[in-house]
């Protein structure tokens, strides 16, 4: 069966860090794209960040570039999110996803499995 499971949110200060993973089986890792989407409450999930796992090409939304990185250990299956610099509009949900390759990394339809979600919030 294909998992994804997501992991490492927690409670932080604003300007802190903290470093997501999402541990990939079932399914050939090499084959898809990764994605990190995020979802505040009562807000729509959208898209923080994709990886190809084949070749490494990344990709950001705005409100992420130059405080997210996004990398992948292909040897463990395992996609990271390292977040520095959090803001408290950081807070939410964070979501892993696979999709195929040739998709667009930010349109959730786009995904076709996702894992359970992990919980990062942002205090003052």
């Amino acid at each position: 069966d294909v998992q994804l499971q997501a992991s490492g949110g927690g409670l932080v200060q604003a300007g802190g860090s903290l470093r997501l993973s999402c541990a990939a089986s079932g399914f050939f890792f090499d084959d898809y794209a990764i994605g990190w989407f995020r979802q505040a409450p009562g807000k729509e999930r959208k898209g923080v960040s994709s990886i190809v796992t084949r070749d490494g090409a990344t990709y950001y939304a705005d409100s992420a570039k130059g405080r997210f990185t996004i990398s992948s250990d292909n040897a463990k299956n395992t996609v990271y999110l390292q977040m520095n610099s959090l803001k408290l509009e950081d807070t939410a949900v964070y979501y892993c996803a696979r999709r195929p390759y040739g998709s667009t990394w930010y349109k959730r339809e786009d995904y076709d499995y996702w894992g359970q979600g992990t919980l990062v919030t942002v205090s003052s």
